[in-house]
């Protein structure tokens, strides 16, 4: 749903300070949002206490929640929904205690906008992840779906059988994130809409390769920008924290959809987007080429050469990561 985003009403909404964390789809998103939120409690959410499930501790404006929901109906429900522990849904999200807020998108800046003039000072993190290994990731998070949810949604996102992968011909998600698909803008998209703003004081774009190879070098750099001091006691804490290994072990991120309001369709207390613990897969760098044939990822590799090729700082740092190229 845009309309949270448009210039006109995310003043409405938003606070200063505030955490918007942009990423790529199957580009880090769940790790990024639990990260942030590790950051602004400096590690001392030590049961999750104030993180129930992903989708009601660091919310994300960009879905319905239910089939005829809009945005203005569902803004006023952030603020008045009462969950089944007997807490406000804000209690989670916009607790007193939070230097800042946490919500999730996965627009560009083509929706949110990132160089407004004025009103609240808002924060951006985007994470791009190598094309293929986005593929790979999407390919098995597609069938992880609850029934309950794909059933609420016409049948969409489609399972994927397992044998779809190791043929030569593309299946049907990488089909659909290629040039042309119904899903491209997912990544191409993404990558050439997010490039030109790598400088912009309020964004940080990171690479998942950057990030996965140094975790707590990263999580300074994200505290660092959002301002917040960690000591060293803390810097390691919220690392550990933040690592994929400890959030496999935390059952926070099936994704509930506690505003929805389908009666009959859709049980707030119990459904979640996600089969339960389905949300993490391997997480790795290098899972694309390992779950592929030769002949997929070669069409995979020709498809980026053409639509980031213009741009051969773009097409290398998307592929690899690394640092940006000097500012000239």
């Amino acid at each position: 749903m845009p309309d949270a985003w448009k210039v006109d009403e995310i003043d409405t909404w938003m606070k200063d300070g505030d955490l918007v964390v942009a990423t790529g789809t199957k580009a880090g998103t769940t790790f990024m949002l639990y990260c942030a939120h590790q950051i602004r409690t400096k590690g001392t959410d030590v049961n999750d206490d104030l993180y129930p499930d992903v989708s009601i501790a660091t919310p994300w404006p960009d879905l319905r929640q239910s089939r005829a929901g809009s945005w203005s109906e569902q803004k006023d429900r952030y603020n008045t929904t009462i969950l089944p522990d007997g807490h406000e849904m804000r209690h989670y999200w916009d607790h007193p205690s939070y230097p800042f807020r946490v919500f999730k998108s996965h627009y560009t800046p083509k929706e949110l906008p990132i160089r407004k003039k004025g009103g609240k000072k808002i924060k951006y993190l985007a994470m791009v992840r190598n094309g293929i290994d986005v593929a790979a990731s999407i390919t098995p998070f597609f069938s992880s779906h609850t029934d309950r949810f794909r059933n609420l949604w016409g049948g969409f996102p489609p399972k994927i059988p397992e044998h779809a992968t190791r043929s030569d011909e593309p299946p049907p998600t990488v089909k659909d994130l290629l040039p042309g698909g119904h899903l491209s803008e997912l990544y191409f998209g993404y990558v050439k809409k997010w490039w030109p703003y790598r400088n912009d004081p309020n964004v940080l774009l990171m690479h998942y390769t950057n990030v996965r190879r140094d975790l707590k070098g990263h999580v300074a750099k994200i505290a660092s920008f959002l301002e917040v001091e960690l000591s060293e006691e803390e810097l390691n804490t919220v690392t550990e924290r933040c690592g994929i290994e400890h959030m496999k072990k935390v059952n926070r991120f099936d994704y509930k959809m506690p505003l929805n309001t389908d009666k009959g369709l859709w049980d707030v207390d119990k459904d979640t987007i996600v089969d339960e613990g389905k949300i993490f897969q391997k997480g790795g760098v290098g899972t694309g080429g390992a779950m592929f044939s030769d002949k997929v990822v070669a069409q995979w590799k020709k498809a980026e050469e053409d639509e980031l090729g213009h741009d051969a700082d773009m097409l290398k740092w998307a592929r690899d990561g690394g640092e940006f190229p000097p500012v000239v």
